[in-house]
């Protein structure tokens, strides 16, 4: 008896831990920088929030399998030197290219990991490889910067509605599509079973191959708009416009109480995650830490996260 109230206990620390992180992180920043509680900053936080969290929502649903994505940084560099390059002749069209080749990729990183059994972590890496190398090919190895024509395509992206930057209604709307694919369809159920335990879903008949590919599709296709919105912002395509943003979104997904083993998490907790690894880093700017000096921070972090989150039952030997 005692030990179930244990568990409990424990489970209910982990459930409202990031929130309150949030709220302590958002106090103490607040008091150290009143400015930070300004509502035109808090906008910025939102804004700058969005494009991580569009990034981390991806890789949410193949965390939730137990599995990992490592190309979504160059799948969304990719993504901003396609619209670069495209978006003069394309229009609109370019961006709606960018998403679907980041689907097919997804498609075909999926296929690699369930058809030839190869883990997550390595088919997602080289794939991740395999973008890098042709963001720089098609790039030509520079920094493409949209001209006036082409940035007059942007503004669903830069402009704003209700004194509200379109970049954040955007992140509402892949928030609303996200919770309802993961807690309003068997997609979503599915994940959950095979994240808790996948002999067991196999053994109830869910396709769990079926499921990952989806996933992983997803994921790219998250990935890719997370590229589009930065070539957006930045009005410019490059091979590296993603490059340090893997490490800050595993941590958001992880931070936000979405266990790295699988079965446990969801999309709000990923917002909530997002918004921590904000506030961390707009703080550690305000205190004058230097910008290359912050992934120590996420690193630590993400190790503390983990150490918090993992469910050992899963794992009796760590390798």
């Amino acid at each position: 008896m005692k030990n179930i109230f244990a568990k409990m206990g424990s489970d209910s620390l982990r459930q409202w831990l990031p929130l309150t992180t949030l709220l302590i992180l958002v106090c103490i920043v607040g008091v150290m920088q009143p400015v930070f509680l300004q509502p035109s900053t808090l906008l910025q936080l939102a804004s700058d929030t969005a494009v991580l969290f569009i990034l981390a929502t991806g890789v949410t649903f193949v965390i939730m399998l137990g599995g990992i994505d490592l190309s979504i940084q160059s799948m969304a560099s990719f993504a901003s030197v396609i619209v670069a390059l495209t978006v003069a002749r394309l229009g609109f069209g370019a961006f709606v290219l960018a998403v679907a080749i980041g689907g097919v990729v997804g498609l075909l990183s999926g296929l690699a990991h369930v058809k030839l059994k190869v883990p997550s972590f390595i088919a997602t890496l080289a794939t991740g490889g395999v973008l890098f190398s042709a963001a720089l090919v098609t790039s030509k190895e520079r920094s493409i910067t949209l001209g006036e024509v082409e940035r007059s395509y942007l503004t669903w992206i830069t402009g704003q509605v209700w004194v509200v930057p379109n970049v954040i209604w955007v992140g509402i709307v892949v928030l609303a599509i996200a919770h309802v694919l993961q807690a309003h369809t068997r997609f979503g159920r599915y994940s959950a079973a095979i994240g808790a335990g996948e002999p067991a879903a196999y053994a109830s008949g869910v396709k769990v191959d079926r499921q990952k590919v989806l996933a992983y599709i997803l994921s790219a296709g998250f990935a890719a708009l997370a590229g589009v919105i930065l070539a957006g912002r930045l009005a410019s395509g490059s091979p590296t416009l993603a490059a340090e943003l893997l490490l800050p979104s595993i941590a958001a997904v992880v931070v936000g109480g979405t266990a790295i083993t699988g079965g446990v998490g969801s999309i709000w907790r990923t917002l909530v995650g997002a918004l921590i690894i904000s506030v961390v880093r707009i703080g550690m700017t305000f205190l004058g830490v230097n910008i290359f000096a912050q992934n120590i921070v996420f690193g630590a972090v993400l190790i503390g996260a983990v150490a918090i989150t993992i469910d050992r039952s899963k794992i009796p030997i760590v390798k």
